[in-house]
């Protein structure tokens, strides 16, 4: 679980999504009801993998501040330490493009999804 969980809370609280974790420590931030309550749309009680995904793309449109198809470090500032965004840009162009974005964001669910039952609790 390297940024999933805490871009979600932080996108949250800003209006626009839900996760939150930190890359390196492995220390995590759960996700509070609140947050789990707007990825939820089905109001199942757990996001699941689609939900969690359709989530995370709208959060990269919104974070897309020039409308650009990428995310530069400056879009990114309050949500991602350097070395998450170094991590994150697959290709090292500086800049995190859509595919970049959901491969990371959901292979850090795969990492949430501890019991591998495709939702997050």
């Amino acid at each position: 679980m390297k940024i999933v969980i805490l871009v979600t809370a932080i996108i949250v609280s800003q209006s626009i999504g839900a996760f939150a974790q930190q890359s390196g420590s492995q220390q995590s931030t759960s996700m509070y009801q609140g947050q789990m309550d707007k990825l939820d749309v089905n109001a199942s009680k757990t996001v699941d993998r689609s939900e969690y995904e359709a989530f995370m793309g709208t959060a990269f449109g919104n974070l897309d501040k020039n409308k650009d198809g990428s995310l530069q470090t400056g879009e990114t500032v309050q949500i991602l330490t350097a070395e998450q965004f170094t991590l994150t840009d697959a290709n090292k162009d500086g800049r995190i493009n859509r595919s970049e974005f959901m491969q990371r964001v959901m292979a850090d669910f795969s990492t949430a999804d501890r019991d591998r039952d495709g939702n997050l609790q």
